[in-house]
């Protein structure tokens, strides 16, 4: 983006050396990526009458001219300027001079005298294109006689000794009024404490003559794509001045193409002010709608709608676009170009002037899907504010119509569903000096925030102005203070704090444990995005419908908040497997959030804190992490059927358990299914677990994780159950630890198998059983004794069989 230099000392009062000025931008707003200084590149450039023109003799196109650069002698130029005639003002580059147009290319052309068909030229005549201002190339530039005389600098005339800043606007994203160079003068003013001198249109609706031949009727389907749109009708005059305007050089010299009074009108107010406008041929958008009138309807595209724009290009609309339309059929692509339907050309009478905000996000979207990257809709992307619209497309109508006899034959219509009014904020001087470490009094805030437009009430209330759509909440203004003031002018120092230990974090100390007890089973931490794609929810059957979407997400495939944890590291466990990697086991501990939850007491969405290891192996290896895990908390697991919940669906129900603690569902556990292992290219078993960790941390018992081990040789059996086909697992893991723990033996029990024969009445599960004794060495005849108690309980419990 670029600021003139010129136009900053118009509304503010800048009292510093450039350099200065650039390093207190850089520091308190922005950064400055360089500055160009125009007036060498002009320094030559001289305004000259042409007092003869004749023929070339023996050329079609050259004429002999003899200029006068205001000392009354003549100099001789041959032109081939189509349009170069005895009494016009011309601008003339004179022998030694460089070619604006290549100043600073490294390849400049030096300008000489040297013969053409047998005549002198001393220098040239020059076009836009010459001048650096444009691509116009069909004829010279030709200057108002009013306004200029010989001998005068093209330069000083045209305000081209001009310093311009070209800044670096990725930081200003979330300040549109800077993107105007008007709001962008309000900040230096603001940073360099001087005064600010407000143009006279944002003061007050510029005032201009119209009638009221032509109504227009304006529809927004959707205030919340479209909070505010304004038309006015404008009827041509019959040509335009011939001569370079002031505004065209105006336009060009910041970087944009000249290309005619009312374009570049339009495109001056949008430099200046930073809201866009846009101009329909009026009787051409009367037709497409078919009414007689224009009845414009701003609305979402329609899926399959198509849109031929006017590069000529016909693309495809997305029901996420804008589109204006002139009683619903589409003319444009709201922010971002025209139609060619409503094109104006040469034969255009009538021009209907649109001053409008959108959707920002909207914006941004319908800029990547179509490649749009005009002037105009960065900066829409920003979110132009609705009071904006009125003050510029009035000032549109006053301008033109004074300096080039345009015609108002409509008042300016406007559609403004729901005003926006920015709401005060209350603080105090003492807030802002605990925030940023600083020592203001009320004077000093107050005259740095109204020197920026804010509205300071009482003690201490602060509205901020209409452009700023970036204030919400009180930590906002008080960084406005701190930017504004300078950072780097706040004091250097420790802030005051007592030396109370603080409040030790539960769920921080059990994260940290969790940690290092999965780390010593081998598993290993991941930390995976929170956002992710519509592609992996649809992986693991997942709506996307019940994920918050993120409305500005900066890739496709970061749209959506994740509404559990373990999908992310099934996507994980298949990049490790490509890689080479087996046996391998992730865990993550992040936040997770479903929409259908809905929002807490302080209108939030309703967040977890969880935790998921994703493994490869089958269920009871993902259980034997999970008891492993929570034995060292001291808390009791208890394994259930239980129903899938929507966020669930990648696990396989014959094979999955809810996780129980004292009746309450903490979590779940179970094998992934076959269809979304294939959906990953998993090649083998894999199994997760996923908890909650503010359900479990109630549960935590102090001391917990400290066993006393037996000093004498354990006992290792494999027991095979005979047990009915619908037995809980768990169950039956149940019966067997209670056994051994009545003994109080240290005991470890791990599942070794489960088979279902053709006897589809029974199945047979296998652990192995490791225990021992505190107190002594078991004999055999002890040994059988306990392995005969497991089975005798597990036959009187659940009618269980050894075999």
């Amino acid at each position: 983006m670029i600021i003139s230099l010129n136009w900053l000392k118009k509304y503010a009062d800048i009292g510093v050396p450039t350099d200065e000025l650039v390093e207190l931008i850089g520091s308190r707003l922005v950064e400055v990526e360089e500055v160009i200084d125009l007036a060498p590149r002009y320094k030559d450039c001289v305004i000259v009458k042409v007092e003869q023109c004749d023929k070339v003799e023996g050329s079609d196109h050259l004429s002999l001219c003899q200029v006068n650069a205001g000392s009354g002698d003549l100099v001789q130029v041959v032109c081939g300027a189509n349009n170069v005639y005895a009494g016009m003002l011309a601008v003339w580059l004179p022998p030694k001079s460089v070619v604006p147009e290549t100043y600073g290319t490294g390849d400049e052309f030096v300008l000489e005298s040297r013969k053409l068909m047998g005549q002198v030229s001393n220098g040239m005549l020059a076009s836009m294109r010459e001048l650096g201002l444009g691509d116009d190339h069909d004829g010279i530039v030709e200057i108002d006689p009013e306004s200029a005389k010989p001998g005068d600098s093209f330069a000083e005339k045209f305000a081209l000794n001009d310093t311009l800043l070209d800044i670096e606007n990725k930081s200003l994203t979330h300040r549109p009024d800077c993107f105007g160079n008007v709001g962008f003068a309000r900040e230096v003013a603001g940073i360099l404490g001087s005064k600010f001198n407000e143009p006279p249109y944002f003061a007050e609706l510029s005032k201009f003559s119209h009638d009221d031949q032509e109504k227009i009727e304006i529809e927004i389907a959707d205030a919340e794509l479209c909070p505010r749109y304004q038309a006015v009708i404008m009827e041509l005059p019959e040509s335009y001045p011939r001569y370079l305007t002031p505004i065209a050089v105006d336009v060009a010299r910041v970087g944009m193409r000249a290309i005619d009074p009312v374009v570049d009108s339009a495109n001056l107010l949008m430099l200046l002010t930073g809201q866009p406008l846009h101009t329909f041929d009026y009787d051409k958008f009367v037709k497409v709608g078919g009414l007689g009138a224009a009845k414009v309807i701003v609305r979402a595209a329609k899926e399959g709608e198509k849109l031929e724009l006017l590069d000529g290009k016909t693309i495809e609309l997305d029901s996420k676009d804008i589109v204006i339309t002139s009683n619903d059929v589409p003319v444009a692509l709201a922010g971002a170009m025209g139609g060619a339907n409503t094109a104006i050309d040469k034969s255009t009478k009538r021009i209907l002037v649109e001053s409008a905000t959108f959707n920002l996000y909207s914006m941004r979207g319908t800029q990547f899907r179509h490649g749009i990257f005009s002037e105009a809709i960065t900066r829409f992307t920003k979110g132009q504010p609705p009071a904006l619209t009125n003050f510029v497309i009035c000032k549109f109508a006053e301008m033109t119509s004074k300096i080039f006899g345009l015609k108002a034959v409509s008042k300016v219509f406007d559609a403004y569903p729901v005003e926006i009014v920015n709401q005060p904020i209350q603080l105090t001087v003492d807030d802002v000096n605990k925030l940023l470490g600083s020592g203001f009094d009320i004077k000093q805030v107050r005259a740095t925030l109204e020197n920026v437009g804010f509205a300071v009430h009482g003690e201490f209330k602060v509205t901020a102005p209409w452009w700023r759509t970036d204030i919400h909440i009180e930590e906002d203004v008080i960084e406005e203070v701190g930017r504004l003031t300078g950072f780097d002018n706040i004091l250097a120092k420790l802030p005051m704090r007592s030396f109370e230990m603080p409040t030790p974090d539960d769920l921080g100390d059990m994260k940290a444990k969790i940690r290092r007890v999965l780390s010593d089973m081998s598993a290993n931490e991941v930390l995976t995005y929170s956002f992710v794609g519509e592609r992996l929810l649809k992986k693991v059957g997942q709506d996307p419908a019940n994920s918050y979407k993120i409305i500005n997400s900066t890739s496709p495939e970061l749209q959506y908040v994740r509404q559990q944890l373990a999908p992310s590291l099934l996507e994980k466990v298949y990049k490790n497997t490509k890689a080479g990697y087996s046996g391998i086991a992730l865990f993550e501990m992040n936040q997770v959030f479903v929409k259908n939850e809905g929002m807490n007491g302080e209108n939030v969405p309703i967040q977890h804190d969880n935790l998921a290891l994703a493994v490869q192996g089958d269920f009871y290896l993902a259980k034997l992490f999970l008891n492993n895990l929570t034995d060292k908390f001291g808390i009791k697991l208890d394994y259930r059927n239980t129903e899938l919940g929507t966020t669930e669906t990648f696990y396989e129900p014959k094979h999955s358990a809810g996780v129980f603690v004292d009746d309450l569902q903490v979590g779940i556990v179970g094998g992934v299914a076959a269809g979304v292992k294939n959906n990953f290219k998993l090649a083998v078993d894999t199994s997760a677990f996923e908890i909650e960790l503010g359900l479990l941390l109630g549960k935590v018992k102090v001391g917990a994780g400290y066993k006393n081990q037996s000093g004498f040789q354990g006992v290792e059996r494999d027991m095979t159950f005979k047990v009915a086909v619908d037995m809980a697992f768990a169950k039956l893991e149940t019966t067997v630890k209670k056994t051994l723990q009545a003994d109080g033996l240290q005991s470890e029990i791990a599942p070794l198998d489960i088979y279902q024969g053709d006897d589809s009445a029974t199945k047979n599960i296998t652990f192995r059983i490791k225990f021992a004794s505190y107190d002594k060495t078991l004999n055999g005849q002890e040994i059988a004794g306990i392995v005969n108690k497991v089975a005798s309980a597990a036959r009187k419990e659940l009618n269980a069989e050894i075999i």
